[in-house]
């Protein structure tokens, strides 16, 4: 007989797994529940019946079938909609990652599970001390990227275990806040300047000793390069459509790891997802500087972005010093230097500040109208491959160039103006050569008008290449950045004008070098080894007396500098389209690209963007441009979402600024990406 109370109440019985790691304990407990207990008084419950006593601090519910935590303690069961069907794992939030970096070492920490991936990556960049750590994120290797590998792994037995650098000791991985001492406004500095080297007292700021020097030491160097052999087994995309693959992967900002099917001691990517690195101090940043350093090394090895010939050896001669100078023991002798240095910049920048600069300089910015005017060929593609090539007179005003028939005729009226607001800049420059070409792609009403200029020299190039590419993000001359910008130019130029000398000739029969480590694989089949050698130690004169982080940098700008820099590729279909397109997403801009040719169709401007939205029925990014420019697409390579997300992701690191606090607005992050479904 059931009594009338049993009979009457509304309790039933909910099946709950723990998962511990205690021998000889039963793993499920069914609990009698009613719809109006709260989730923290399941908890307690179930700790009362399971009886270990250990630290449940970091456990909580997991629902399996609809993928989500139970984190909101005080919500009742019924809120949260759980029933006698439900599956709940009472398990630890905090997990076993390995997590590889851009310099392909592996790492093994403690992430948490529960928070959305932003937060998690946060904290991640913490343990490792990189800051600026929205600019990163997780990304899954895609399937087409491992598939050379597989085939690799069925005729060779690897061996099973991988160098794994371990910080599970250190504080965030055990869920306690990290030392905010790193990212204050006015931190001490923590790395030598010169040589990237921790300074000695960089450990106290941890509070794991061991965790810090191996994150300092490993993370903060370059690694040794790798062999031909290894270069060869990794993925290099061929096409467009390749490229696209290797954005397929990025995890969802606004989901916990668990709910994107990431299970405990899984390997994740880590890798700088946006390219926008927002102030860079070698003071502060020795392990995001190697890092980004690596990323980009490894993008230029495997051809992830196009550069030329002799861009590639550049890019070969900075490595090749970067690894001399990681190897040599010199760069540990020069922290004493570099102090006094210093100090001394630290003195003349107080003394300008305090004197506030030249006036007479800021009186001639206030009221003189900057402007070029120059003699410059025009190069004009036609029909059947023929160009025509003529001079003009060409002046720079503002965001436009005019160009007249000569000196003379320039107040008249032009014979054509051409509106660089908007436009793509490419550079096409052969410094050997003496060849110094600017290719401009003006966006007209049926795709883009194709214009190249052709300059005489370094420096006139330098100026209006610079001019071009602020002009392009609807900026003049006028503007503070303009003068850095040509420096930047004439650097990228010195360092690709080198001339052989007789000590180079005479070197490579000295040097032990192995350049196919330098270059990738499509110049290894081109030139024989002492080709090779030569060449890049030709263009290592010019570069030989950087410092190891300097060299860093310049790499870093060299390929910041490349055409195709900084553009993630999604195969898209266009709404009213009848075949695949290419879209590339950059800081500023989308690009339509012709999947088959490569050329850009069109671009378009963050800056005259009013809104994007996502229809998540039938997976479409909608976006409206001011003019009533709108266009919509389905993303065919990836979920829509990501797409979504790296608009708003690059919306948002467009409001930093040096002036605010270094604690970043989660909220309007997620506001600007989340696309709530």
């Amino acid at each position: 007989m059931v009594s009338s109370n049993e009979y009457g109440s509304h309790t039933w019985d909910l099946l709950l797994t723990v998962d511990h790691q205690h021998e000889g304990v039963d793993k499920k407990f069914s609990l009698q529940v009613t719809g109006d207990l709260h989730v923290g008084g399941l908890m307690l419950k179930l700790v009362e019946k399971i009886k270990i006593a250990q630290d449940w601090s970091d456990y909580a519910f997991w629902w399996e079938q609809k993928k989500c935590w139970l984190l909101k303690t005080h919500w009742t069961l019924d809120k949260c909609g759980v029933q006698a069907d439900a599956k709940l794992i009472f398990t630890t939030q905090h997990k076993m990652l390995r997590l590889r970096l851009p310099n392909m070492k592996t790492v093994r920490l403690k992430v948490s599970f529960s928070s959305m991936v932003f937060k998690a990556v946060s904290d991640i960049c913490k343990m490792l001390n990189i800051r600026r750590p929205e600019e990163l994120s997780l990304l899954k290797q895609s399937e087409g990227t491992l598939k050379k590998k597989k085939k690799k792994d069925k005729n060779s037995k690897e061996p099973a275990t991988e160098d794994i650098l371990n910080l599970c000791n250190s504080p965030v991985s055990s869920g306690l806040p990290a030392n905010s001492g790193l990212y204050s406004k006015t931190m001490t500095p923590i790395y030598d300047p010169v040589s990237g080297s921790p300074a000695s007292s960089t450990v106290t700021w941890f509070s794991d000793g061991s965790a810090a020097e191996q994150s300092c030491s490993v993370l903060a160097l370059s690694q040794s390069p790798c062999s031909p052999e290894m270069l060869a087994e990794m993925y290099q995309p061929r096409t467009l459509a390749d490229k696209a693959k290797l954005n397929a992967g990025w995890l969802d900002s606004s989901r916990s790891l668990m709910e994107q099917d990431v299970q405990e001691e899984d390997q994740l990517l880590l890798r700088f997802k946006y390219y926008t690195f927002f102030d860079l101090n070698p003071k502060y940043d020795a392990v995001r500087i190697n890092q980004i350093y690596e990323q980009a090394r490894w993008a230029i090895l495997l051809e992830e972005i196009d550069c030329t010939e002799e861009e590639m050896l550049i890019f070969a001669a900075l490595q090749y010093h970067v690894s001399k100078l990681s190897l040599s023991s010199e760069t540990q002798d020069s922290t004493c230097e570099s102090e006094v240095d210093e100090v001394e910049a630290a003195l003349s920048n107080l003394e300008v500040t305090l004197e506030g600069g030249n006036k007479s300089n800021i009186l001639e910015d206030i009221t003189d109208i900057p402007k070029l005017a120059d003699n410059l060929k025009l190069v004009r593609p036609k029909k059947l491959a023929l160009k025509a090539i003529k001079t003009y007179w060409f002046v720079f005003r503002d965001t436009s160039i005019s160009y007249f028939k000569n000196k003379e005729s320039a107040q008249g009226e032009p014979i054509d103006k051409l509106n660089l607001k908007g436009c793509e800049v490419v550079p096409d420059v052969n410094v050997a050569a003496k060849k110094f070409g600017i290719k401009l792609l003006i966006p007209v009403a049926d795709g883009m008008n194709e214009v190249y200029l052709r300059c005489d020299n370094e420096d006139q190039y330098a100026r209006w290449m610079a001019a071009c590419v602020l002009a392009s993000k609807g900026r003049t001359m006028a503007d503070s950045s303009y003068q850095p910008e040509v420096q930047k130019i004439l650097s990228f130029l010195q360092m690709k004008n080198w001339t052989m000398c007789s000590q180079a000739a005479s070197e490579p029969e000295n040097v032990d070098m192995k350049p196919e480590c330098f270059v990738s694989p499509r110049y290894t089949k081109k030139f024989k080894s002492k080709q090779l050698t030569a060449r890049i130690l030709e263009a290592h004169q010019n570069v030989s007396q950087m410092s190891l982080v300097e060299a860093k940098l310049r790499f870093i700008q060299a390929w910041q500098s490349l055409p195709e820099f900084g553009l993630s590729y999604y195969v898209v279909r266009f709404k009213g389209s009848k075949k695949d397109d290419v879209l590339g997403v950059s800081y500023n801009r989308l690009i339509r690209i012709d999947m088959a040719t490569g050329d850009p169709i069109t671009t378009w401007r963050f800056s005259n963007m009013k809104q994007w939205n996502v229809n998540w029925e039938i997976r479409q990014v909608a976006i409206e441009f001011d003019q009533n420019v709108s266009i919509a697409f389905t993303c065919l390579s990836a979920d829509c979402k990501i797409i979504h997300e790296y608009i708003g992701g690059y919306i948002f690191l467009s409001t930093r600024s040096k002036d605010h606090n270094e604690t970043l607005d989660e909220e309007l992050f997620h506001k600007l990406t989340g696309g709530q479904e």
